[in-house]
């Protein structure tokens, strides 16, 4: 049967700076940066007839393949769910370079989420038919939705905020360590996430990501071109959408158990063809919009058993040096937040040896998407 592993590789990432406001708009910054990402791969514009990136995203493929002079394009695709998308944009590319359709592929997220508006703001829209279920009850956003998730696993299983703390403590201080992060410089202490005001009980101020803007993008290249680029290919070893049945976006309202969210259907095929297992991973870059994905992340993708995850964060485990160092560049709590597309850049990093808080000789990575919408995951490797 044919496969996508080890077939292609990532050979060039780029990002622009991150703020809370940007003076450009979001169709500059995605050209900044895939043009950022093309130079790190030394490949010319003209090369790429490929593209992906998400539904969300606001700058389109003619605008870009426009701006920046790309040749003629055979492939192109956009992934819906926000940030459950991340990893599909590699991972469409990747199908496409592999099976011919594609030879230069270039995924890409620009977005001014922090000097922009708040999707939820739009009252004047007719919700549609999950919402319905949802913001008339007074989930407005999505950390309200999270927020009842996490409450469930403190009850069910006896997860803490001190547990919930780790998560933000570890993802800080990978930050502090980080100059392109929003948060270099400013630690983070228990008394202040303790102190904090709450956003939607039990998630606190820091239990909830950045509002960045800024743009992030990869190159995607066959296994064979890959070895002639300019850096350590970083292969694509194995990828995987989850959409689980009877999915209730969030708040998983329909399944037997809310809390085996769509990361569990995405491990299992992830996993599947796969040649390692979650107990060789070196190093993981896991979507944390807000901490309390990082627990039911933990889970779906086997690092643990059910109702583990929170004790797993404990005795410095996500930490540098523990045993599964968790968002190296701070990730969306601490570095940016661009719907996840910096944890597959900061993979890349990590197997190249490059990264800011380096794990030594990390070889595997997992990168994962948005937890609890319809999701997506990468398994990465020297």
């Amino acid at each position: 049967m044919a496969t996508l592993k080890d077939a292609t590789a990532v050979v060039g990432i780029g990002q622009t700076a991150f703020a809370k406001q940007l003076p450009e708009s979001e169709k500059a910054l995605a050209c900044r940066a895939i043009l950022a990402a093309l130079h790190d791969a030394g490949i010319d514009p003209g090369e790429v007839d490929g593209l992906a990136s998400y539904t969300m995203e606001e700058t389109d493929e003619v605008e870009v393949a426009k701006a920046l002079g790309l040749g003629d394009l055979t492939f192109f695709s956009k992934v819906g769910y926000g940030g459950g998308g991340s990893c599909a944009t590699v991972a469409h590319l990747a199908a496409a370079v592999a099976t011919g359709q594609a030879s230069v592929g270039v995924a890409w997220r620009s977005r001014k989420r922090g000097s922009g508006p708040r999707p939820w703001k739009n009252t004047g829209v007719q919700l549609p038919t999950p919402a319905q279920w949802t913001r008339p009850f007074g989930l407005l956003r999505p950390v309200d939705e999270i927020a009842m998730l996490a409450r469930r696993h403190m009850h069910e299983y006896g997860t803490t905020r001190d547990h919930l703390f780790n998560v933000a403590l570890a993802c800080r201080n990978r930050a502090n360590q980080n100059p392109a992060a929003v948060m270099y410089e400013r630690p983070l202490t228990r008394d202040m996430y303790m102190t904090s005001r709450w956003i939607s009980e039990p998630l606190c101020l820091f239990d909830n990501c950045l509002e960045t803007d800024g743009a992030l993008a990869c190159v995607i290249v066959s296994a064979e071109r890959a070895r002639d680029c300019r850096h350590r290919p970083v292969y694509v070893h194995s990828a995987a959408q989850g959409l689980p049945a009877q999915h209730h976006g969030m708040v998983n309202y329909w399944n037997d158990d809310p809390l085996t969210g769509p990361a569990w259907t995405a491990a299992r095929h992830l996993w599947k063809h796969a040649d390692f297992g979650p107990e060789d991973v070196d190093v993981a870059q896991i979507y944390d919009a807000f901490t309390a994905l990082i627990p039911l992340s933990l889970e779906g993708y086997g690092f643990c058993g059910r109702g583990e995850g929170g004790a797993f964060t404990e005795g410095g485990a996500l930490e540098s040096g523990g045993r599964l160092p968790l968002n190296t560049s701070g990730g969306g709590l601490s570095e940016a937040y661009v719907h996840g597309f910096n944890l597959i850049n900061e993979g890349v990093r990590q197997l190249r040896g490059t990264s800011t808080a380096q794990v030594p000789d990390a070889a595997t990575c997992l990168v994962t998407a948005g937890e609890g919408v319809p999701t997506s995951a990468l398994l990465l490797r020297t």
